[in-house]
């Protein structure tokens, strides 16, 4: 029980609150540093997603795809369309379609009836038991199998062969559509309806799949080989419709004419993908930069919420805009990234061939100075030429990974790979069930700590009103011995 100054006529409230700002002024401090290190967290998280978006962006430099500076057009887009690859090479090429590659079909040849002799229906019964032949393999049929089981089985069992087949049976035409999954002239296959035991042909199955004049086996037809000449030499054999010559894929649709397609160099493509890159880095280096030389304020210290309560929502704002300066001044972590990205722009690339474009600045592509943080500035018609004259170069610039030696695109990928690792290890991520990075440990510790001195300061508290409970009780007890030696010494007087 907390007696107040009832005897002494003391505010001991207010005493005791007064006392224990003493008491609390390391957790006040501590609360502090709390603060100021989950703000540290949360800026090194901003950080962090700023450096996966521009590793995203950085992944397109190393592949060959995304420096593709050619481009064609097919004169015929209804018999071929034509697009280019990275190894394709500037000139004229002839091209025809000899024929395309094609799956082998075979449908039922007249509607299937039920067993009630109607127009039958994926769900009814077959009504007759029988086997299937394909090659090999053999699908058994049992009289109360739907239409739509049997086109099921010849799909199933034929999935893992050659051909593999694809089967339906269509409600609105009452018959079997059968095809292969492949293209080719190997594709073509013979059904081959025999009784439950396979010992003889039968009709009665025949016809309830492919109702055929009572034929007992049924042929596809239609697979076929696709075929082109590219440049008066023949590519045959195409179990696709699609292939690549010289560096210039060519997409089959139908058989045509002889006709001539032009390849040229088009540098627009991997010019736009490198300025769009160079215009993310440098954003995203400048505010790096900034974090790093941002001035940091030592006598602005996050604010409690007692101090927040004096305080206009104006003044807090002010004032929490210099408590959070600086959060990330001078940080390790981020000025080894500034300078690892340097390298990996700048270094040379090794393991080119001789006389090749093996430094950024060949093709017009610089550092600033270092006070800049180490942004990017494009000569862009350097830049320009070195696509148009040296693609092959240019790209191998970029994208050259082996022994000798990585490329720009590669090694700026990999060192941006490692820096979100890193500040992953130092800030982890809100996303994260399991954060184990460092500042989420410290953040831990300090939660640890601030609960001890929360229970320690709760024990001060209450030693303190004991004792100013006990010296109110002696209070009263000698005020009332007081009164009483008064009235039966003194009468009273």
């Amino acid at each position: 029980m907390r007696v107040g100054g009832l005897a002494s006529g003391m505010d001991t409230d207010s005493i005791v609150k007064d006392m224990m700002k003493i008491q609390k002024m390391p957790l006040d401090k501590l609360m502090q540093q709390k603060t100021f290190t989950e703000w540290q967290q949360e800026a090194t998280r901003d950080t962090n997603l700023s450096m996966t978006n521009l590793r995203t962006s950085a992944s397109n430099l190393r592949l060959q795809s995304s420096f593709n500076s050619y481009s064609a057009t097919s004169p015929t887009p209804n018999s071929f369309t034509v697009a280019t690859t990275a190894n394709a090479m500037s000139g004229s090429y002839q091209v025809q379609i000899t024929s395309v590659a094609s799956a082998a079909k075979l449908n039922s040849a007249n509607s299937v009836t039920n067993s009630a002799g109607t127009a039958a229906k994926s769900t009814d019964q077959i009504g007759v038991a029988g086997r299937i032949t394909i090659g090999d393999i053999s699908i058994d049929v049992a009289s109360t199998d739907t239409f739509a089981d049997v086109a099921k089985n010849l799909q199933d069992k034929t999935a893992a062969s050659v051909p593999a087949l694809r089967a339906s049976f269509d409600n609105t035409t009452s018959r079997f559509f059968i095809a292969t999954k492949g293209m080719g002239a190997d594709q073509n296959f013979t059904l081959e309806f025999k009784n439950a035991d396979g010992t003889a042909a039968s009709t009665e199955l025949a016809n309830k799949i492919m109702n055929n004049s009572g034929a007992t086996s049924a042929t596809a037809t239609g697979a076929a080989d696709g075929e082109i000449m590219f440049d008066n030499i023949k590519i045959e054999g195409l179990k696709t419709n699609q292939t690549t010559v010289n560096g210039v894929t060519v997409s089959l649709l139908q058989a045509g004419t002889e006709v001539t397609i032009n390849v040229q160099s088009n540098p627009e493509k991997p010019l736009a993908m490198i300025k769009d890159f160079v215009d993310k880095y440098n954003e995203t280096i400048e505010n790096l930069q900034k974090q790093l030389v941002e001035k940091r304020y030592p006598d602005f210290q996050p604010l409690s919420d007692e101090q927040k309560k004096d305080m206009t929502e104006k003044e807090i704002e002010l004032w929490e805009d210099k408590a959070r300066s600086g959060l990330l001044r001078n940080d390790p972590v981020l000025k080894s990234a500034m300078q690892d990205l340097r390298r990996a722009f700048m270094d040379s690339v090794t393991g080119l061939a001789e006389g090749n474009i093996n430094h950024l600045s060949q093709i017009g592509i610089n550092t600033g100075s270092y006070t800049e943080g180490g942004k990017l500035f494009i000569d862009e018609k350097k830049l320009s030429e070195a696509l148009t004259n040296k693609p092959d170069e240019v790209m191998a610039l970029f994208t050259t990974r082996d022994a000798a030696g990585n490329g720009v695109g590669a090694r700026v990928y990999d060192t941006l790979n490692n820096i979100v690792k890193n500040l992953s290890e130092k800030a982890g991520s809100s996303s994260s069930s399991v954060d184990n990075s460092t500042l989420s440990k410290k953040i831990k510790q300090m939660n640890d700590e601030i609960s001890r001195w929360q229970d320690r300061l709760t024990r001060v508290e209450d030693r303190y009103w004991k004792q100013f409970t006990a010296m109110e009780k002696a209070l009263s007890q000698m005020n009332s011995q007081s009164a009483w030696m008064q009235q039966n010494l003194f009468g009273g007087a």
